[in-house]
């Protein structure tokens, strides 16, 4: 497997994020494949910045641009009191005291180079998906793991997904035992659909792609 360059690597095993090693480089691969549609790459759920690294890579060698879409006030585990909570990612204003990933994914993209090579979107999934009119070569959900938000980003995303154009969704789980299981559900969802056929399994980042351009 195509490994990205080294300063990128490190980059990515600095970031804040939950995203292991091996799922990042399958991640990585996925893009660059992707990629060579010449469409743009995009994510949904950036959090800190960590995966999206790895997109904005591929997107960069390729001559494309990587987009990422988040609302930057944290998941539904990142919320104080919950297992994911980062007090270090609360805005410190007391009139605000909300989780705000955004400054710390800009740092992260940063000190990683790049910069130039995103386009991030700062809102609610489904209501920018609703104004999005560009064919995608890969769309890769990793934000909300409860059903409302894991569907809504299925649904909102992957009729702009064009022909041949890969769907990788983390944190896939077969077992509950082994974590949420709203992921797998829009997994099985997408291979039931008839309109994607799996290419990898790495863990619990599933990678399909598209077979044809039904909705």
């Amino acid at each position: 497997m195509r490994k990205p360059r080294t300063g990128i690597l490190a980059a990515f095993e600095s970031a804040k994020g939950f995203m292991p090693l091996d799922e990042g480089l399958a991640l990585y691969a996925a893009a660059g494949e992707a990629a060579g549609l010449g469409l743009p790459l995009l994510e949904v759920g950036t959090y800190c910045g960590r995966s999206t690294i790895l997109l904005a890579e591929a997107a960069r060698e390729a001559g494309i641009v990587a987009v990422t879409v988040d609302h930057h006030r944290g998941s539904e585990e990142q919320q104080p009191g919950w297992e994911y909570h980062d007090p270090s990612l609360v805005d410190p204003d007391p009139e605000v005291a909300r989780m705000d990933t955004l400054p710390c994914f800009r740092r992260t993209l940063y000190k990683a180079g790049l910069e130039e090579h995103v386009i991030a979107l700062v809102g609610r999934s489904p209501q920018i998906a609703a104004l999005w009119g560009t064919p995608l070569g890969l769309v890769f959900i990793d934000g909300g793991h409860t059903d409302e938000h894991a569907c809504a980003d299925y649904q909102s995303w992957t009729p702009h997904l064009a022909p041949g154009g890969l769907l990788v969704i983390h944190d896939v789980f077969p077992d509950p035992a082994d974590g949420g299981q709203a992921p797998y559900r829009i997994y099985r969802r997408a291979l039931e659909s008839g309109s994607f056929t799996e290419l990898s399994a790495t863990r619990s980042l599933r990678v399909l792609c598209r077979l044809d351009g039904s909705r």
